[in-house]
């Protein structure tokens, strides 16, 4: 079987995170949660039911075995290992991930599910601050404990804009190259116990905040 479009170039695994990292060959790259890929499974049972996947906040991938030179089968620790994901099938998701995320999430509204909050009940990370953002905010790394509504990079960036009103546009996701545990990460990059967040400018200039 033959594919055409872009192909991974770098398939790993960050099990602490439980995120599957993807690099493809157009120079795009995806981070996508261990709970994704198995609530959007590509096996014939998961995509003929019309009721969501639920109770896999804590999913990992126990192994990744190639199939050939298309796609890869993606075994969970719940047992789960059904699932083909072809290299189009994986693209996919990672290019609609934040559309199919909300939609998953606004179906266990509906449903009346509560996802389950983290295994740590106090979520702690350390940010770093470089440049000018360390000027900014007159330190150059900080210790904090994550809400339960703050998941990801996109949620961290608000919180600190909220927690800092009087320098708030220091934090505009459009300023900054986030990095996780020494890794580039993106907007909807989950954040986990113990993660270490560094937070780079990517313009050589702040923008103008209401601080002296």
């Amino acid at each position: 079987m033959t594919t055409e479009g872009p192909i991974p170039v770098e398939i790993n695994l960050h099990r602490k995170r439980r995120l599957l990292l993807l690099s493809f060959s157009d120079g795009r790259n995806f981070e996508l949660p261990c709970e994704y890929l198995r609530v959007f499974s590509s096996a014939a049972e998961v995509k003929a039911s019309d009721t969501p996947i639920t109770g896999k906040e804590h999913v990992n991938i126990d192994r990744i075995e190639p199939q050939g030179h298309y796609a890869v089968r993606l075994v969970f620790d719940d047992g789960h290992d059904t699932g083909i994901y072809s290299w189009e099938t994986l693209y996919q998701l990672g290019s609609n991930y934040q559309e199919n995320w909300h939609n998953y999430l606004t179906k266990l509204d509906t449903l009346g599910y509560q996802r389950q909050a983290s295994e740590h009940k106090n979520r702690s990370i350390k940010i770093f601050y470089f440049a000018w953002l360390a000027n900014k905010t007159g330190k150059q790394s900080e210790e904090i404990e994550l809400p339960q509504s703050v998941t990801t990079i996109a949620e961290l960036l608000k919180l600190l804009s909220m927690r800092r009103p009087e320098i708030a546009p220091v934090f505009d996701e459009a300023l900054l190259r986030p990095i996780v545990n020494k890794q580039f990460a993106e907007l909807f990059t989950h954040l986990d116990h113990g993660d270490e967040v560094a937070l780079v400018p990517n313009q050589p200039t702040p923008p103008a905040t209401a601080d002296i």
